[in-house]
């Protein structure tokens, strides 16, 4: 019984499986939950994909994408906000920002009626 000896993990071998497990419940949450909650400072901007829509949903003339689909802006500095392709091309507060939204004149948006 003296020579016996017991079968045990390496600190290498424990160490790879709670990296592993760790790895496995990031990705579980991330998917699950969405990867802009889990790590938000992976989300950066996004101006120039909307710019790029906005100038697709022109050139091709559709209507619906350029005055009323809402886009969300994440800018990096500003808060994130909802906003149309027409309200980005027009609207003071968006053209001072200076995303380079163009206005669009193929396509006529109708402005919603005050209430």
């Amino acid at each position: 019984m003296i020579n016996k000896k017991g079968q045990g993990l390496s600190v290498n071998v424990i160490i790879l499986l709670v990296l592993g497990l760790a790895v496995l419940v990031i990705l579980i949450l991330g998917f699950t939950i969405g990867w802009n909650k889990i790590l938000p400072f992976i989300a950066g901007n996004n101006v120039d994909t909307i710019v790029n829509q906005c100038q697709a949903a022109c050139s091709t003339n559709s209507q619906y994408g350029f005055c009323a689909t809402t886009r969300t802006v994440n800018d990096g500095i500003n808060e994130e906000f909802d906003a149309t392709c027409y309200s980005l091309a027009t609207d003071t507060l968006y053209t001072s920002r200076l995303y380079g939204v163009d206005t669009c004149p193929q396509v006529t948006c109708s402005t919603p009626a005050a209430g």
